[in-house]
């Protein structure tokens, strides 16, 4: 849908008025429109963190966090989650529009015929120390796919070629993730089985062995799709930013996604589940007493915070921790698992769920909660827990990077409000 540009604001600057238009987006967004200020006026806005400014107008992802509201391209994520593939979700995030049967079965076979990385690769994961952290080695090896594909770098390469790069990463990464994995607990690393799902054959390259029979848990391929849904794309969060404003310098598609993947690596973003698991890890080694870290919790003097809850977008609920909920209650019942650092997550729902303290202040379980129980009750290491996200999220920050290049948006380049010294003159160093 269009925006519109049909209203005025006006500001009064040094006795003179400064007209601003008035953007509204489909959603009736609105958006003071200040590209010109500085030009203008000589005038630039402060804001810290960028909380209230729009970089760029996107058709990608809805997202109104005071009504727990998420859509992709228009579909509500509940109806995404529920009932289509991550490959379709992908295809329609990517495109605009959901595959037909036979739109997603070439896509698919697509995907399918690039998996395999190339044999050199193996090599790198020789140099790397023994407990290298994985989130760092695949945005090593991910920026390390371009000097693989010279042609990737090209900014002024072939639709054809584009598109290439595109379905070369979408199918690399899920086997760049297995090996991640499979180095992190020192197994032999497994080929791509392509006559499997791409959920299914992503599990197949992390659990299987060698001298082994694998046939991927359905119920664990079920939640795992779900949440691969969930996480593809999230608006202009910290990564997706960072893919655009790398991009936006003509950097190829593996830097920037391998920057996205860096911004990810941080506990405020992408660490947040990790942070979940050694928070619960933390409370059953002091003993489990639960009810002491909740009082700590509630103690304004106390720094200690609770970890998954709550969400800096989403004031009333979190709609991806409302789906993946099921599915992570389904993977604890069937896979039956003891383990004691999971009773205290789930003791904890349950106080944040009743609890009038959590619930008056928003401090819901949120997506990073759940999806650190999933991770933990199927051996998924609690390091490699993001880079399980970055697999999901893989989706939203290529339409990003592909939508500002389409866009034709310049390149990033904020402004500052100086705070330094004032001009002064060099001092020899004997007279210091």
């Amino acid at each position: 849908m269009e925006t519109k540009m049909d209203e005025i604001a006006r500001i009064e600057l040094d006795g003179k008025t400064i007209e601003i238009p008035i953007i509204t987006g489909s959603e009736n967004e609105k958006a003071l429109d200040i590209s010109k200020l500085r030009a203008q006026t000589g005038y630039i806005t402060l804001d810290r963190g960028f909380k209230n400014t729009g970089s760029c107008m996107s058709a990608i992802t809805f997202l109104d966090g005071e009504k727990g509201i998420l859509r992709y391209r228009g579909y509500p994520i509940e109806q995404l989650a529920e009932q289509a593939s991550f490959l379709e979700v992908t295809y329609l995030i990517l495109n605009g529009e959901l595959p037909t049967k036979a739109e997603l079965e070439s896509f698919e076979s697509e995907i399918d015929h690039h998996t395999l990385v190339h044999e050199d690769m193996k090599r790198f994961f020789e140099a790397y120390p023994a407990k290298a952290h994985p989130m760092g080695i695949l945005a090593s090896m991910i920026v390390s796919m371009s000097t693989f594909y010279p042609e990737s770098q090209d900014p002024n390469r072939s639709q054809e070629a584009f598109q290439l790069t595109i379905k070369r990463l979408i199918a690399k990464l899920p086997t760049l993730a297995a090996m991640v994995y499979k180095n992190a607990v020192r197994h032999p690393f497994m080929y791509p089985k392509n006559d499997l799902g791409y959920i299914e054959n992503f599990m197949h390259m992390c659990f299987a062995m060698p001298t082994e029979d694998y046939t991927p848990n359905p119920v664990i391929a079920k939640a795992l799709n779900k949440l691969l849904i969930l996480h593809a794309d999230h608006e202009q969060n910290c990564s997706a930013s960072t893919v655009r404003i790398v991009g936006s310098s003509q950097a190829n598609l593996y830097a920037s996604i391998s920057a996205g993947i860096s911004a990810l690596w941080g506990p405020l973003h992408g660490g947040a589940n990790q942070a979940v698991i050694e928070m619960l890890e933390m409370i059953q080694e002091d003993g489990g007493d639960l009810d002491k870290w909740i009082a700590k919790a509630k103690d304004k003097e106390d720094p200690f915070r609770l970890m998954g809850f709550g969400h800096r977008v989403y004031k009333n609920f979190d709609p991806r921790a409302t789906i993946i909920k099921k599915a992570c209650d389904d993977i604890l019942d069937q896979l039956g698992i003891d383990d004691p650092t999971l009773d205290i997550a789930k003791r904890l729902e349950q106080v944040a769920l009743e609890d009038e303290y959590f619930k008056s202040r928003g401090l819901y379980p949120n997506v990073d909660f759940y999806s650190g129980i999933i991770y933990r009750a199927i051996g998924i290491p609690t390091e490699m827990f993001t880079v399980m996200f970055a697999l999901g999220r893989l989706p939203g920050w290529i339409a990003q990077w592909k939508e500002m290049l389409d866009n034709g948006d310049p390149i990033g380049r904020p402004r500052q409000v100086y705070t330094g010294e004032n001009a002064r003159d060099f001092v020899d160093l004997d007279k210091r």
